[in-house]
């Protein structure tokens, strides 16, 4: 054993072997023949493609690779470095918008008992969601927002989470130009073919996740890169592999190839040879085709036999679609909308604002909850214009805001259908006659923290520049998680980026309505932080905008709020409800941003990015006492006046009404409609 040379090869043959004890790989090009462990609804198509998901709703589906991975390092204690390639599809249903997404997950054992779907994406349940002992590590990736999560931005998102639906990292679903700093969005529910990569290095301790369409090579820089130590979560072998869900939304997930490497990069996929997802239609065959064509002979035999009055009787009842109807996506049918509101009886009742009455339903199809907005209208031009701009509004898509899932007309109503939201309207719950329920100040803060999320993706992040000109209390709906959510877009207006409003009428409620708007008419951005300022001061203090006291008129909010900040203590315009209980440094940020969200001038007020910045703490709001300190005549001349002009004006409708809960007037100014 004194041969050097002897040394080296032993030196050699161990080294092999411990590398050989390290490395665990394999590459599936389709997965025809494949020993993928399946359940739930997971099948393998006659073309190779690993289909997770039917177009069923409420359904689950895993696979995994049959093999647990040895994912520590025998010599470190720590997780060793890992790599995974995948092709991946997700095809929704025709006219909905699909749901819920699907996660690359490594786990403890090759499935995911009492899992739940919707937005637990078949991991996890109510239950063991945030648990330690859960041991999982998973990339989600996400086609429908409303998750409960608290930092996903965005329906259309990729997360990293560990043991948890809370994601520790989220981004957009984008990619990165080679050699840029620009992004592209890449929509993860088209159908199409999308690649992901996601590679954990163990010594550094950073998960990066990157992704782009199949026409494009992997990005140099990854969508995300998060320092994360996995070595606490995950147990010293765990099993790789998919799962995906569906709730009330459906889409079909597909998984067309994959490849995994311990200690390197993950096998290259062989592209041009990867099945391809099929589209969103029902399959063909002889066998089928002769079924159809007898089904069709037998009931077309069958209605001649009922004879004329009946089919008289049906085709009154048959509701006859014009060709603009045709073009508006997610179109309910009438008659599902009347048997879900139970005829829009009165004991359904859940609302009453200053475009229509609202009727709390389940959907007969699939017994989701909604919302049914009935809108009444004798101008067939107006409709149209609304139903064009339902086709644009229809497709905003996020956490915090109330999404429209669809609309129906019949005759001269109009009905739009929206998610319901259980725990009715914030002014509800803020000004409430009984006191028994009092919001706490972390729940304020984390609604206000949502509204102005929901604000940034109007008017900055969405395909067009969305101004919702209605923004107030009575707007936020809460929802079961104490999640604030904006609504009611019918007041709405849309522009391109880089252009300007041409809106020029004056709607929105006293109290929220900006300066600028009674002497121009002109809404833009500016005018929602106006109304995004007034609701900041609305939830702190506990108080309307506007009190209206007999004797006395009109007091306006924001001047009481300077009043106590001229006298030196700002903190007592808080809700005494609070019993002193809240963050005091939250508090005064909050009611000064408030009060510079809504100063006149439009200049002086920050975008709902700076807002967001403030309010996460990412920025400090700079020091505006001596500006603050002199605006309060300002606002008693141009906020006050204004409202005394609007109030003896003949030009503008005027209507007044009481809210259901509180006994607090409110006046809207209803204007385009």
């Amino acid at each position: 054993m004194d041969n050097p040379y002897c040394l080296v090869n032993l030196a050699l043959i161990f080294c092999t072997i411990l590398v050989k004890a390290q490395s665990f790989d394999f590459v599936y090009n389709g997965f025809n023949n494949s020993d993928i462990i399946r359940d739930g609804v997971a099948i393998i198509n006659p073309s190779g493609a690993l289909k997770l998901t039917n177009r069923s709703y409420n359904v689950i589906g895993h696979a995994f690779h049959p093999n647990p991975v040895p994912i520590f390092n025998s010599s470190t204690k720590n997780v060793s470095s890992f790599s995974t390639y995948f092709v991946f599809a997700i095809v929704p249903l025709k006219k909905t918008f699909g749901g819920f997404g699907l996660a690359f997950t490594l786990s403890p054992s090759p499935g995911f008992p009492g899992a739940e779907g919707d937005h637990f994406l078949g991991v996890l349940n109510k239950t063991n969601n945030g648990k330690d002992t859960n041991h999982i590590f998973m990339v989600e990736f996400d086609t429908v927002d409303g998750h409960d999560e608290g930092v996903d931005t965005d329906g259309n998102h990729i997360g990293i989470n560990t043991n948890s639906m809370k994601s520790i990292a989220s981004q957009p679903a984008n990619y990165y130009v080679n050699g840029t700093s620009k992004t592209e969005e890449v929509y993860l529910q088209t159908g199409e073919s999308i690649q992901a990569w996601i590679d954990y290095d163990g010594v550094n301790k950073v998960v990066n996740v990157t992704i782009s369409p199949m026409d494009v090579l992997k990005p140099i820089t990854p969508l995300i890169s998060k320092v994360v130590d996995l070595s606490p979560v995950l147990n010293e072998t765990m099993y790789a592999g998919f799962s995906a869900a569906t709730g009330d939304k459906a889409s079909s997930h597909y998984i067309l190839g994959w490849s995994f490497r311990l200690n390197g990069a993950a096998g290259p996929l062989n592209l041009d040879k990867l099945p391809v997802a099929p589209p969103e239609v029902i399959t063909s065959s002889k066998n089928s085709h002769l079924k159809r064509i007898l089904i069709g002979t037998f009931c077309s035999a069958v209605i001649l036999l009922l004879g004329a009055s009946y089919i008289y009787r049906r085709m009154r009842q048959h509701e006859v679609l014009e060709d603009w109807e045709l073009d508006c996506p997610h179109r309910f049918r009438y008659r599902d909308l009347y048997k879900a509101t139970r005829g829009f009886k009165d004991s359904g009742l859940i609302g009453v604002g200053g475009f229509g009455a609202v009727y709390k339903g389940v959907l007969p199809t699939n017994g989701a909850e909604v919302a049914v907005k009935k809108i009444s209208s004798n101008s067939l031009q107006g409709m149209r214009e609304f139903a064009a701009e339902i086709e644009s509004l229809g497709r905003l898509r996020h956490k915090h805001l109330i999404n429209l899932q669809g609309w129906c007309k019949n005759k001269n109503d109009l009905l739009l259908v929206y998610d319901f939201v259980p725990n009715g309207s914030l002014d509800s719950l803020l000004y409430r006659q009984k006191r028994d329920i009092v919001l706490t100040w972390d729940q304020r803060f984390n609604i206000i923290k949502g509204i102005a999320a929901g604000l940034l993706y109007l008017h900055e992040e969405w395909d067009q520049v969305v101004i919702h000109r209605d923004v107030k209390s009575s707007n936020v709906l809460i929802d079961g998680e104490m999640n604030g959510r904006l609504g009611d877009f019918g007041l709405a207006r849309l522009y391109d980026h880089g252009k300007n409003s041409h809106t020029t009428n004056v709607v929105g409620t006293i109290g929220y309505i900006a300066p600028e708007l009674t002497r121009t008419g002109k809404a833009s951005t500016g005018t929602d932080v106006y109304a995004y300022g007034v609701l900041l001061l609305e939830v702190a203090s506990g108080r309307p905008p506007i009190i209206y006291e007999p004797g006395k008129g009109a007091l306006v909010l924001a001047d009481w709020v300077i009043e106590c900040l001229q006298l030196g203590n700002i903190t007592d315009a808080v809700d005494h409800r609070l019993n002193s209980v809240y963050v005091d440094k939250e508090v005064q940020m909050v009611l000064r941003l408030g009060l510079v969200c809504s100063h006149p001038r439009p200049e002086a007020r920050p975008t709902m990015r700076q807002v967001m910045k403030y309010l996460n703490g990412d920025e400090s709001l700079p020091v505006f006492e001596q500006q603050l300190s002199t605006i309060g005549s300002d606002r008693v001349d141009e906020i006050t006046s204004k409202f005394l002009e609007v109030f003896s004006s003949d030009t503008i409708n005027i209507s007044r009404r009481s809210l259901s809960v509180g006994q607090i007037s409110s006046t809207s100014l209803n204007g385009g409609r």
